[in-house]
């Protein structure tokens, strides 16, 4: 399977652009897990962790997020979020 373009924004910066396997993402509604070709998706984002998996088995690197919009497009995953640290 390709791997996900994803990319983490705050207003301040750009804080991650990479590729990965799959990012899960805490939604407003309940967390959704994001893979490479993903019907495209957009959603409020409440505060939480990203977990960025690098494999399909591997430990997942998190960060932490406060509010803001996840985006799902043919692109890949892009968050926009209020704060982020790692």
């Amino acid at each position: 399977m390709a791997d996900l373009n994803f990319e983490l924004v705050t207003p301040e910066k750009l804080v991650r652009s990479e590729t990965a396997y799959m990012v899960v993402v805490p939604g407003t509604e309940g967390d959704f897990g994001v893979l490479a070709g993903h019907a495209p998706f957009m959603s409020t984002v409440r505060n939480g962790e990203l977990a960025i998996y690098r494999s399909e088995n591997g430990e997942p690197e998190r960060i932490a997020i406060e509010g803001g919009f996840a985006e799902v497009s043919e692109k890949g995953l892009t968050v926009l979020a209020e704060k982020a640290e790692a």
